[in-house]
């Protein structure tokens, strides 16, 4: 009897395994396109940094997104057993907030022309007044609080596929893509962060020959291409909150989501590029959208601030 009841105990360990595997493969596929916004967005947050705090500091906003994942999988979990409707009025106040950051850099930038210095001057900067260390901690901060919403994003994404499945499911799943999301993106974080100190080495490789010459080349194209693509992923960082932002808005309220469905299916007609438009009209509509909000909600802390500014006058 003790054997017959070892061996239905390992079918139901197998059996289970085989399901958390299924539904971490699916969970994978649907929460990728997620992936890319979330490696631009972290990647610009940890840019600007000296090079030998740029790996330190992207393992820093890993461990702090690994807390985050920690804190959502459970609250993810409680929250659809009791109150599973709490779901999209939280996610949609972080896509606000996504939208908020990503119009007040904006907003900054536009209004401080005069201003216009690199992150890595004003690194500089606070290195001589004696603050990079609570210019690095504040930037840390920040990259953790915009991982957080993108962290609770994936995590709702994946409850959504098991939300059928029993409980044991349910958590193995979320635990593992949280760790597998994580691992990904700062990975390739860290591998862009990087990208101009390996190009130094491979340029700086001593030896004779073609392929010599080719891995110094390599090396001279990776240090040039560095900087370059620092700044098209801030670019590409802020366009990403907005797009993030706005489609999670436009997934809360339905009268938006559909009407940005109906205008994507309506430009599906039109000859030749039609296609084409259907993937990115959504996108577009959805960052048009993030930027509106980013404005309204910039617009109603700034009138905030001043009315308790006059207040306290």
């Amino acid at each position: 009897m003790a054997g017959a009841s070892l061996l239905t105990l390992l079918d139901d360990i197998a059996s289970i395994l085989d399901d958390v595997a299924l539904m971490s493969k699916v969970a994978a596929k649907k929460t990728a396109s997620v992936l890319g916004d979330d490696l631009a967005l972290n990647a610009q947050q940890v840019t600007g940094f000296r090079a030998e705090r740029e790996l330190p500091v992207v393992w820093a906003v890993a461990k702090g997104s690994l807390r985050n994942k920690a804190i959502l999988v459970p609250a993810a979990l409680l929250i659809s057993a009791f109150v599973p409707w709490l779901i999209m009025p939280l996610l949609m106040l972080g896509g606000l907030y996504l939208c908020f950051e990503g119009f007040e850099k904006l907003w900054h930038k536009l209004t401080h022309q005069s201003e216009h210095k690199s992150e890595a001057d004003a690194a500089e900067n606070l290195n001589k007044a004696g603050g990079l260390e609570a210019w690095e901690q504040r930037k840390i901060a920040g990259a953790i609080r915009t991982d957080f919403v993108l962290s609770a994003e994936i995590i709702v994404l994946t409850l959504g596929i098991v939300a059928e499945s029993d409980f044991v499911t349910q958590l193995s799943t979320l635990a593992i893509i949280a760790v597998v999301m994580t691992a990904g993106v700062y990975g390739l974080v860290a591998a862009i962060v990087k990208l101009d100190d390996v190009g130094l080495y491979l340029s700086e490789r001593q030896g004779q020959g073609g392929m010599w010459n080719i891995v110094r080349r390599v090396g001279l194209m990776l240090v040039s291409a560095a900087p370059k693509l620092m700044k098209l992923l801030t670019v590409v960082g802020t366009a990403a909150m907005f797009m993030v932002g706005g489609g999670i808005i436009a997934h809360g309220i339905h009268a938006i989501g559909e009407w940005i469905e109906q205008q994507a299916v309506a430009v599906s007609a039109v000859e030749g590029v039609g296609s084409v438009l259907h993937m990115l009209l959504p996108v577009l509509l959805n960052a048009v959208l993030g930027i509106i909000a980013g404005a309204i909600v910039l617009g109603l802390i700034s009138v905030f601030g001043k009315l308790k500014q006059a207040v306290s006058q």
